[in-house]
């Protein structure tokens, strides 16, 4: 495994006016993008059980209603029991087409509520060891089953490579395309990686990764440089949000739309540990969850014809409690919920359980109880989509049960 550094690169050149050329270098081939919420979300208050007078009792200044007599703004009423936050109306219309898909009362078997540690187990796979030297998205690019011949395969926007993708197969992450900084996992071994061109540093690392992946895969990096990101104009004239999600997916779809033989994408959304007035209608969460649905629903409409080619799937480490503090906030829990959109996905369903909250039936007399293994999810969503079928290797020691989320 090996790091390199490109900074300083001046502005991209190019020809991306109306859109970002195709390389056509590389198969077009099925994409999961992947996007964690770090700092753990409120399930409960991204999509609520507002028929649950336990949850109304727990939270008398943070609950929201899907009544239609309440007169104050109100949930977006999905089924009759779950409400979905009304700053994620983004999401509405999905829902409705049967295209997201929700699982509620997700989360690790784990019980710690460590931010690390849990973001740790998820990203690794493996929630119940810590010293495991691989993600379960490297895992996952290894078993796609061919040979990508690019270091694209696994594409992470951000600054350094998150644990997900730590491993020996190849993934990249760039923390921003206009300045092509870039980091590479692989099995190069490279001396010096400072470089004042892109051909100095081809020529060595020639024993590395980027000459082992072969000509097409310097083409694309050298295509990935030139490239106008500031001109990109998306299309289907999908507005993303000017926040780090919003324009992280949007270099996502620059380079799924160059065909640089990209097949699983990370991005990260911040700011969810919402201990101090966390909000309702309006405040952090709000904020948030507008973002996070504004972001992935400017990205898919993005996508326009490679729809049929993207499963776009979000995690988080854990919930928070049922209880709101003393602070308009709440405080490390346990189960959360995630989103699953895509054509493939059985959507329109608020998956797994949630039991009545009442303090009988929470995870330690506090907590939304974690009723769905997040590994039962994130193997059926690779499984189905990627095609990906050993599941032991992508979980290790996981023998549980896929939940239904995607069809087919």
């Amino acid at each position: 495994m090996f790091g390199i550094g490109m900074g300083g690169i001046p502005a991209f050149l190019a020809e991306a006016v109306a859109g970002t050329p195709s390389l056509g270098l590389f198969k077009r081939r099925k994409i999961m993008v992947c996007i964690f919420q770090r700092g753990a979300m409120d399930g409960l208050m991204a999509v609520t059980p507002f028929t649950d007078k336990h949850l109304k009792a727990a939270r008398p200044t943070i609950f929201m209603d899907a009544a239609k007599n309440v007169k104050t703004k109100t949930l977006i009423d999905l089924d009759g029991r779950f409400g979905l936050h009304p700053s994620m109306q983004a999401f509405e219309s999905m829902f409705r087409e049967k295209r997201l898909g929700i699982v509620h009362g997700i989360g690790s078997p784990n019980t710690t509520r460590s931010h690390f540690d849990a973001q740790d187990y998820m990203e690794s796979g493996t929630p119940f060891k810590k010293g495991t030297d691989s993600g379960w998205l490297n895992r996952a690019v290894g078993l796609l089953g061919h040979d990508a011949a690019t270091p694209f395969q696994g594409v992470s926007l951000t600054s350094s490579l998150p644990r997900s993708f730590y491993g020996n197969n190849p993934a990249v992450a760039i923390s921003n395309i206009e300045d092509f900084n870039i980091q590479m996992r692989g099995n190069a071994k490279g001396a010096n990686m400072a470089s004042k061109s892109f051909e100095d540093l081809y020529d060595q690392t020639s024993s590395g990764l980027l000459k082992e992946t072969g000509k097409e895969s310097f083409e694309a990096i050298k295509m990935l440089k030139k490239t106008d990101t500031k001109n990109y104009k998306p299309s289907n004239n999908a507005v993303y949000p000017n926040t780090s999600l919003g324009n992280s997916l949007k270099q996502i779809a620059q380079l799924i739309k160059m065909d640089v033989g990209m097949e699983v994408a990370f991005a990260e959304s911040g700011g969810w540990d919402t201990h101090f007035n966390q909000g309702t209608d309006s405040g952090i969460f709000a904020r948030n969850v507008n973002d996070l649905s504004e972001s992935i629903m400017a990205f898919w409409n993005d996508m326009g014809t490679y729809q049929d080619d993207l499963t776009i799937m979000t995690m988080t480490e854990f919930g928070r409690t049922v209880k709101q503090n003393g602070t308009g906030g709440t405080d490390h829990g346990r189960g959360s919920c995630n989103f699953i959109l895509g054509n493939g996905v059985n959507g329109g369903l608020v998956h797994g359980t949630v039991n009545p909250l009442s303090v009988d039936n929470l995870e330690d007399g506090r907590d939304l109880a974690v009723t769905t293994d997040f590994r039962s999810v994130f193997s059926e969503v690779a499984d189905r989509h990627l095609s990906i079928s050993n599941d032991k290797i992508l979980f290790p020691d996981w023998d549980g049960k896929q939940i239904g989320v995607m069809r087919g």
